[in-house]
């Protein structure tokens, strides 16, 4: 859960209940990539552009998280898709969920390799629910979602895998909030 509540300000614009309750589930799963964002600030706003009839959405999310301010700001300049507010917030979701796993993996790279993780390995998987289970070293079951994987696609785990992970209380007992598949070294340029 984010230490700060999540910031949503819409800008020259009626604030809209249905777009307020989608900013806040889009931000609720980028706290599943990151578990210590400090503060999600979002502001929708049109962009009056003269050449185009309508409203454009201009979207920018700021996001705090330890050392780093990440900036997304979505301008509506080429992408005409952006005539839709719910496309604009998608877009602009997307972005800061990519620079969010970046400043994930460069956090990894810093943290000394011999803290322990939890380790386990993969004992169930239900796609079609979007989930499976770890059952950690010491015997306890670890629930994980298929968002949290970081360094694999969920569709192409196996039960039997090693895993490591980290975990946090979830609302039905502990979860992996991010869970990497042993083996998989991937070197990031």
């Amino acid at each position: 859960t984010m230490q700060l509540p999540l910031e949503i300000t819409f800008r020259n614009l009626e604030r809209s209940e249905a777009l307020e309750s989608k900013i806040r589930q889009r931000a609720e799963k980028l706290d599943h990539i990151a578990d210590h964002i400090m503060s999600c600030r979002v502001v929708v706003e049109p962009s009056h552009m003269h050449q185009h009839k309508g409203n454009l959405y201009h979207v920018r999310i700021d996001i705090t998280v330890p050392g780093e301010e990440l900036v997304v700001s979505r301008s509506p300049d080429q992408n005409h898709a952006h005539e839709n507010a719910y496309v604009a917030v998608r877009d602009a979701f997307k972005a800061a969920r990519r620079q969010l796993e970046d400043y994930v993996r460069r956090q990894r790279g810093r943290i000394k390799t011999h803290e322990t993780t939890p380790h386990g390995r993969i004992t169930g998987l239900i796609p079609m629910q979007d989930y499976g289970v770890i059952e950690t070293s010491d015997g306890r079951e670890v629930y994980f979602h298929r968002n949290s994987v970081v360094d694999a696609n969920f569709d192409t785990l196996d039960v039997g895998m090693a895993v490591h992970f980290h975990e946090e209380m979830g609302e039905s007992g502990p979860q992996a909030s991010t869970v990497h598949v042993e083996g998989k070294h991937h070197t990031i340029g």
